[in-house]
């Protein structure tokens, strides 16, 4: 992720000077993670919310101060807000959520929910996603899908570190307990796939 981040922070560098094909390369770069995180917020509208994110980039990028990855969580950042936007526009709420586990104790990181979360479809990961709390699903998005740190994710999100981090353990243990319940792909289950092992 490091050498990405820095082969991104060059390619938004010489964006800034100018550089059509760096700012090309920029936006292939963070385009995926980003669309998956729109993905989990808006569905299938996911694309015109990218589309209009990036014209807002394109327009103050020359404001941009960071790095690599600080541009992912820039990027994050403007293309929440358009989410939202968009679901005030249709004056519906993000999907329905389940009850919040608040008094739930943090559970130890779990790379089990990772390995399988990574094995499932695109459409079928961001689906159960999509069913979890809106907290947890935006701190699992923006922490696997986007890639960005707990204080990455907090910022763009506006909250500290570590609200992040817990939402981001019960949103990945929920989805763990699902995948154990319905089975992941090629009939493994997720208990099947590996010990526990620290965050990321």
């Amino acid at each position: 992720m490091r050498a990405y981040d820095g082969e991104l922070g060059a390619a938004v560098e010489r964006a800034q000077q100018g550089d059509e094909e760096a700012f090309a390369r920029a936006y292939r770069m963070v385009q995926p993670g980003l669309l998956g995180f729109l993905r989990g917020l808006v569905g299938e509208e996911a694309e015109d919310v990218a589309s209009d994110a990036w014209l807002e980039i394109a327009r103050d990028l020359g404001r941009f101060r960071g790095d690599g990855a600080g541009f992912r969580g820039w990027t994050a950042t403007i293309a929440r807000h358009r989410a939202l936007d968009h679901l005030r526009r249709q004056q519906r709420r993000p999907r329905p959520s389940l009850l919040e586990q608040d008094l739930l104790e943090l559970p130890h990181p779990d790379d089990t929910a990772l390995a399988a979360m990574e094995s499932l479809a695109t459409e079928r990961a961001l689906a159960l996603i999509g069913s979890l709390p809106r907290d947890q699903a935006e701190a699992v998005l923006l922490r696997v899908v986007v890639g960005l740190d707990g204080p990455a994710a907090g910022r763009v999100l506006g909250k500290r570190p570590g609200a992040v981090r817990s939402a981001a353990h019960r949103g990945l243990k929920r989805l763990a307990g699902e995948l154990a319940h319905t089975g992941a792909p090629g009939g493994e289950t997720p208990a099947g796939r590996g010990g526990r092992g620290g965050e990321r």
